[in-house]
């Protein structure tokens, strides 16, 4: 983890930055309600970007329980806000992951907190969905794993096509979940 003065530092970069790009836009970065602005939106960004900091293997090795439970486990309607890596617009909805385990259980809260860090760096919702089942896969190694993601983003809804209305829905799985009746079930649950 960085010590206070590296982020203190980077947080100063990073307010310059903004700074300028406010000034390129056009505004007068002196104007009192912006005087503070390039800072706040400093702060904002590692906030938003704060998963690169974290190891996910990490969170889910911490709390690893031997259980002989070989049924599904499902943590549903898991809220997640990210950042589109190609116009960092944000994108937000809801991950459902499900894994059957082969000897080894996490704790229930560290499912929802894989997902923030996974999401909280710049994303597209195609990785993000993979890298959340690779993560629980290779660290668990479980009977299978599944997650779908069910996103707006930003992207679409404020600039390009404009389709305010719009879902992207991705889904990842590996080994029981190949089984089209043991997705199915999962679909099933998580309606």
């Amino acid at each position: 983890m960085p010590s206070t003065d590296s982020k203190d530092q980077k947080t100063s970069i990073l307010a310059e930055n903004y700074k300028g790009i406010i000034s390129l836009l056009g505004e007068d970065v002196s104007r009192e309600g912006l005087l503070d602005t390039p800072e706040r939106v400093a702060k904002a960004m590692q906030f938003l970007t704060s998963g690169y900091t974290e190891d996910p293997q990490e969170v889910l090795r911490k709390a690893l329980f031997k259980e002989d439970y070989k049924q599904m486990v499902i943590v549903k309607d898991i809220d997640f806000y990210s950042l589109c890596e190609h116009h960092m617009l944000p994108f937000w909805g809801k991950a459902h992951v499900a894994y059957i385990p082969n000897g080894y259980i996490t704790g229930l809260s560290k499912i929802p907190r894989i997902v923030d860090i996974f999401s909280r760096r710049l994303q597209v919702q195609e990785r993000l969905t993979t890298q959340i089942k690779d993560c629980l896969q290779e660290t668990l190694n479980p009977l299978g794993v599944m997650v779908v993601i069910e996103a707006q983003h930003m992207c679409m809804q404020m600039r390009g096509v404009q389709k305010q209305n719009s879902t992207t829905t991705t889904s990842d799985f590996t080994g029981a979940f190949n089984q089209a009746k043991t997705r199915e079930e999962f679909i099933n649950l998580i309606k």
